[in-house]
């Protein structure tokens, strides 16, 4: 799904639960086509390329954090959650959505780390998962990328999320055979585990 159709489709259900808070929680699993994205206070110093001549798209939008990368190959998540129904906590709600990476690692035998005084998840010291949230009046929007097998080469013009000294990696590099059709499947297992919640499943697209 293209970025910039994500992005709309994530305000809207924002919308919606500020108008009524009632309404069900919703997680969107995507993969999109190549994409840099900056968060709403990212430096253009992490880019090693103009962002003008690049044939590939760039946007600045409202989350928290520095420039990163989705793919083709990459599950994206975009949890869209009333956080007064969990923790009225970021720090909480970080680290819930590392744990639900850590366990989706865990699943396929792989032992996915954090890291002291940063966000996201690591394998053997390569970075694997990203988060970059946005919350308003306790809804959160934006969320997390795992890469599963995307080409990483897309990494190399960025320094991403602002980290210089540690690799971008994929469970692909781990598990070659690993299908990311299952990895969906078993992030929604994770995310339901440690927010303890039941799955209506949509395919919207279908």
């Amino acid at each position: 799904m293209p970025y910039a159709t994500a992005l709309e489709w994530q305000r809207a259900l924002v919308t919606e639960r500020r108008n009524q808070p009632d309404l069900d929680d919703v997680l969107l699993l995507l993969e999109h086509p190549p994409v840099y994205t900056l968060g709403q206070g990212a430096t253009l110093d992490f880019l090693k390329f103009d962002p003008d001549a690049l044939d590939i798209e760039v946007c600045r939008v409202e989350r928290g954090g520095e420039v990163t990368y989705h793919c083709p190959g990459q599950v994206v998540g975009y949890p869209i959650l009333n956080l007064r129904y969990y923790q009225q906590d970021l720090h909480w709600y970080l680290r819930q959505l590392e744990e639900v990476l850590i366990r989706v690692l865990a699943a396929y035998g792989l032992p996915g780390e954090r890291m002291p005084g940063l966000t996201g998840v690591w394998l053997e010291g390569c970075k694997v998962g990203a988060i970059g949230i946005k919350v308003s009046r306790w809804i959160t929007m934006h969320g997390f990328a795992l890469n599963v097998c995307p080409d990483l080469q897309g990494f190399s013009q960025i320094v991403p999320c602002g980290i210089a000294d540690k690799p971008v990696g994929s469970l692909a590099q781990f598990l070659p055979a690993i299908d990311i059709d299952q990895v969906h499947q078993q992030v929604a297992t994770s995310f339901a585990e440690v927010f303890d919640v039941q799955f209506i499943h949509q395919n919207p697209q279908a």
